[in-house]
């Protein structure tokens, strides 16, 4: 388990896939989840994902926030932010606007910076610009 001076700001966690759960499918939720257990499929939601030490997550994930601590295979795209933990493998490209990586931690793959929706300034911004940055987003 990650310490708490580890993690720059957890969420409250609503839901839990514990240490014997083995999953597979699509999964879809709006709040929180961690995953302490295996999963493999597809992970969409408009809320905060935890994947803990130990973990092993082979999916596609798209999220708001994700905190890796465990092995993910597939791509990562966090419309927030995206931290990776000391213990943290990832293996596969990642998509955010706010990235922390701490020391020790297993990346291969691409990043790719993307804008938030507060930092497009529409008045500013030239109109075939504007368009390419909110293609984006």
């Amino acid at each position: 388990m990650a310490k708490s001076n580890d993690i720059k700001s957890i969420e409250k966690i609503s839901t839990t896939l514990g240490k014997e759960t083995v999953f597979k499918g699509t999964m879809k939720f709006s709040e929180s989840l961690k995953i302490d257990g295996k999963f493999e499929g597809d992970i969409e939601s408009t809320g905060f994902l935890y994947i803990e030490d130990g973990a092993v997550v082979k999916a596609d994930i798209k999220v708001r926030a994700v905190v890796v601590g465990g092995i993910v295979r597939g791509n990562i795209e966090a419309s927030d932010r995206l931290e990776m933990l000391t213990t943290g493998q990832v293996y596969g490209n990642i998509r955010t606007s706010k990235l922390r990586i701490a020391d020790g931690v297993v990346f291969e793959g691409k990043c790719e910076m993307i804008k938030g929706e507060s930092e497009v300034d529409i008045f500013s911004t030239g109109v075939q610009s504007l368009k390419e940055t909110v293609k984006t987003v």
